[in-house]
């Protein structure tokens, strides 16, 4: 597929393996580009049972190579119902200027891929916090696959302005897990699983919200920690491990994906101390971001016991437009009918 632009003609194409570092590079290197359209996560839903098609568009050059200006990962789990959708979280990605042609391009592909596939849409989800003119044919999903608020922490202001920035019961709950003497480490051992799951469920089954079966976990961390884009953060107090969470790194940002917390020694407040560990150690890397991913100040929303917490830390909240669906007509047509097919067959019985 292609189109005409004044930069030359742009080509879409499958992405192989030779485009792996140029696609990262190119998310990595943007504030909006998203870990979930990373490689190593793609390689991830692979493996979760998902089909993965990866997709660049190119500005194509006569004398030197064809430059990456943009392109989507899309997901596809097929569920024994035909409503089925083609997803991209974090996607599309479009460099500035080449949107109008790429998008066209983009969504040419995933209508030829919904037909193959049997989708009705395609559910798209770019870390945008106002809707662009390039996505006007798509309308707000009933459900977001990314958190659509989220709370940002601005690393680059030193220790001092970042503590002046938190909340004053912040400040001295992180004082006191310091005093108390609570240790932390990170590490991409995969023998640290086991004991993150232990707490991240024992923190599900506390507070009664949706929990990914261990599996997904062994199949996320092994991947992502072979692509040096996560660790497994552990805080410790008398030598029993309290508090864990799982931070991917990707560009300029460090995400808190998940987490949990023993209901023992609450008193020492581990959680305080391993964010700010973590905080730090994002510095370290090049992050200028924390990402605490989930967020609301909506005291009925599920999120709302851990939105406070993390409020403690200061920070900057942040919406992005959510999901968006494309549907592509004749798909949703024929699905309509084969269900009324199938409801007259049976009111027949």
């Amino acid at each position: 597929m292609q189109a005409s632009t004044r930069e030359g003609r742009l080509v879409l194409r499958q992405l192989d393996d030779c485009d792996r570092a140029c696609w990262d590079t190119l998310l990595q290197d943007s504030p909006t580009g998203c870990f979930m359209q990373s490689w190593a996560w793609s390689e991830f839903k692979a493996l979760e049972g998902y089909q993965v098609f990866r997709y660049g568009v190119f500005v194509e050059h006569q004398a030197a190579e064809n430059q990456l200006v943009g392109g989507s990962i899309f997901y596809f789990y097929p569920r024994p119902h035909t409503a089925n959708l083609l997803s991209a979280p974090g996607a599309p990605f479009v460099l500035p200027g080449f949107e109008a042609i790429a998008m066209p391009l983009l969504l040419l592909q995933a209508e030829t891929l919904a037909a193959a596939l049997g989708a009705i849409a395609l559910r798209i989800e770019p870390l945008l916090t106002e809707k662009p003119a390039f996505l006007q044919g798509f309308v707000r999903a009933p459900m977001d696959m990314l958190p659509s608020e989220t709370l940002l922490i601005d690393l680059r202001p030193t220790d001092t302005e970042r503590l002046a920035a938190m909340k004053p019961k912040g400040r001295y709950n992180l004082r006191l897990s310091q005093r108390h003497g609570v240790t932390t480490q990170f590490t991409t051992d995969s023998q640290m699983i086991p004991i993150f799951y232990d707490l991240f469920w024992e923190t599900v089954a506390r507070q009664q919200f949706f929990g990914e079966p261990y599996g997904f976990f062994i199949n996320l961390c092994q991947t992502l920690f072979a692509a040096n884009l996560a660790e497994i953060g552990l805080a410790t107090w008398q030598g029993e491990v309290l508090s864990a969470i799982l931070v991917v790194y990707w560009g300029d940002r460090a995400t808190y994906l998940y987490g949990g917390r023993s209901p023992s020694h609450a008193h020492v407040m581990p959680n305080y101390v391993l964010h700010w560990a973590a905080m730090q150690r994002a510095k370290a890397k090049g992050c200028t971001l924390y990402d605490f991913y989930g967020y609301t100040q909506d005291p009925t929303h599920p999120y709302a016991k851990f939105s406070q917490f993390k409020r403690q830390f200061g920070g900057t909240r942040v919406t992005t437009i959510g999901a968006h669906d494309f549907f592509f007509y004749d798909r949703l047509a024929d699905t309509l009918i084969g269900l009324l097919q199938r409801s007259d067959v049976r009111g027949e019985r």
